[in-house]
């Protein structure tokens, strides 16, 4: 199996989000990180990272978010084209696993119209609730007729013991991150938005974007011991690691 890391954009939000002791002024760059695993079973895709249109017009999609995450990648970075460099279309990914439903993770889902998108039942049901919108979940992003399988627990996703889908709630109620296991790399645990930078991490940080500091505090532990275990983290928005990892056609085996 081999493991791709692809752009799905760029953004730029308030230090003080995931640095409480930031200035309100000072402001922070965030890769959006997609990541492609092809198993012998089938491709997945975890996350698909920001919808093309936002590089160019972020608010008729996003409205007023755009003024607190605002893109600043260049037209093009996104995952489509992250995949047409490695040869292949949106309809050769099988699955399509969703971390969850936040509009820079879920915003090209539509175009995977073959696909299966994974997701928590709880972040489902955070999407579909009144207000929700306000939360950043937009049904434009994840309300597709595409088929949906609903998880609630640890997930083996092909029963190999190769990419496992893990609970880690906290920043959403139904975030998930996937442990994958490779045979020259090793494991990697993508841990999405259950740790956006590695120093909320490692300080016990929980951001001011998070739904449940206390799940969220627990989730920490969870990815700790996993680390502990002798895997990978990878976070989905920490700059330092996004420029020391592999990406793209130079994928991880």
């Amino acid at each position: 199996m081999k493991m791709h890391i692809l752009s799905g954009g760029r953004l730029r939000m308030r230090k003080s989000i995931y640095f409480p002791d930031a200035d309100r002024s000072e402001t922070i760059e965030l890769p959006v990180s997609c990541i492609l695993m092809r198993h012998k079973q089938g491709n997945v895709l975890f996350d698909t990272g920001c919808h093309p249109t936002i590089s160019e017009n972020p608010e008729p999609r996003w409205g007023g978010l755009a003024k607190f995450m605002t893109p600043i990648m260049a037209a093009g970075d996104h995952v489509l084209n992250g995949l047409k460099a490695l040869a292949l279309e949106p309809d050769d990914i099988d699955v399509v696993v969703c971390s969850h439903l936040h509009t820079d993770h879920c915003g090209c889902n539509d175009f995977f119209k073959k696909s299966t998108i994974v997701v928590h039942a709880r972040e489902l049901e955070a999407a579909k609730a009144p207000e929700a919108v306000n939360s950043g979940y937009f049904p434009a992003d994840w309300d597709h007729p595409i088929p949906m399988k609903l998880i609630d627990q640890q997930t083996d996703l092909f029963g190999d013991g190769r990419i496992v889908l893990v609970p880690l709630p906290g920043h959403t109620p139904g975030t998930i991150g996937a442990l994958v296991r490779l045979d020259r790399s090793g494991e990697f645990l993508l841990t999405s938005d259950a740790v956006s930078v590695r120093a909320n991490l490692d300080d016990d940080v929980v951001p001011k974007n998070t739904w449940n500091a206390e799940q969220c505090l627990q989730s920490f532990a969870e990815v700790r011991r996993i680390e502990k275990g002798g895997a990978t983290v990878i976070c989905s928005h920490d700059s330092a690691q996004w420029d020391a990892l592999k990406k793209g056609l130079d994928a991880y085996e």
